[in-house]
């Protein structure tokens, strides 16, 4: 393979600029040409890419966001749009394509491979941690450290005036953000979308932290789960403690990537080419057991992903 294409798609995430450079450095080390495509397979579809070189990739690593640029394309979702880009590819003679991004782009790899024969490699860059085949995803490590700044800054004031902090993270329908920004930044509750809550329970541990001799409490909320306006409005009809609610947002999409994204962005993409340069697609590169794996993009994309009930259960055992 001499001819390969790259993009980013879906929401972006801290480590996507890493994983280009990576994987632009190692397909130039092989004496492959790489496209970048930009804005996602929207960008595959409008034919908006250009060759890129060595000097294209300098000094992103340190960079959040993504240097090409991403989108939602529904478009991709039907058969008119999937062969306005296989038109493309074949117009450039682009021979195989790496995708960055979730489980939706993930599906859009999945099609040109299996409907078209487009050798198609996934690099998982979403701060969710959603995907079930792979430990972390990347973004996930950057995103959560972004949670424990904002929090432990919320903490400072929070216990100042004796208050309780309803803070609400990313993660759409996985709780992973909150479970372990809860849990590190030594949060009293969180509540996450995989386990029902019951509020007098909730007002129950945060007075026995109060008798306890705590003056703050802190509450993170999975966006999948409640709003932390509404949360915090529902809490304070139950609570003699004063309640503010703070929605973290975007920050968390944003950022320079910590070290362990950058680790992760350098080999998912060095070993998304090396199986592209061997002939082989439709896979998707993951971490496992901290080895780097590759696994079928059908059957990664199928996995449901399963919640860690063990550290939840942690977090009940140390929150007080």
């Amino acid at each position: 393979m001499k001819r390969i294409g790259l993009l980013t798609s879906g929401g972006d995430a801290p480590g996507m600029n890493a994983a280009i450079r990576a994987v632009v450095r190692t397909a130039l080390y092989y004496g492959m040409d790489v496209f970048g495509i930009e804005r996602g397979y929207a960008g595959l579809i409008e034919d908006t890419m250009y060759k890129m070189e060595m000097r294209s990739v300098s000094n992103i690593v340190q960079l959040g966001g993504t240097r090409l640029r991403t989108a939602r394309c529904l478009e991709m979702l039907n058969p008119e749009g999937q062969k306005k880009a296989v038109k493309t590819l074949e117009k450039h003679g682009i021979e195989g394509l790496v995708v960055i991004g979730g489980d939706g782009s993930f599906r859009g790899a999945k099609c040109l491979t299996e409907d078209y024969g487009i050798p198609t490699i996934g690099i998982p860059g979403t701060i969710d941690n959603d995907l079930e085949y792979t430990d972390y995803t990347l973004g996930f490590d950057t995103a959560v450290n972004t949670c424990l700044e904002v929090i432990n800054k919320l903490r400072d004031t929070m216990t100042s005036h004796e208050r309780i902090s309803v803070v609400e993270v990313m993660g759409r329908h996985c709780g992973d953000i909150a479970l372990y920004a809860g849990i590190t930044s030594g949060a009293e509750i969180i509540v996450v979308p995989e386990i029902s809550y019951d509020m007098n329970d909730i007002v129950t541990r945060i007075n026995r932290s109060r008798e306890n001799g705590k003056h703050s409490n802190i509450v993170v909320v999975a966006e999948g789960a409640a709003s932390a306006d509404e949360f915090a409005k529902e809490l304070q009809e139950l609570t003699p403690y004063s309640v503010r609610a703070t929605n973290i947002g975007h920050i968390q999409r944003g950022g320079s990537p910590s070290m362990a994204d950058r680790m992760l962005a350098a080999q998912f993409g060095n070993k998304a080419v090396r199986l592209l340069k061997d002939g082989i697609g439709n896979r998707v590169v993951g971490i496992h057991n901290n080895s780097i794996i590759d696994m079928d993009i059908i059957e990664a994309v199928s996995m449901k992903k399963r919640f860690n009930y063990e550290l939840y259960e942690t977090l009940q055992m140390i929150s007080m």
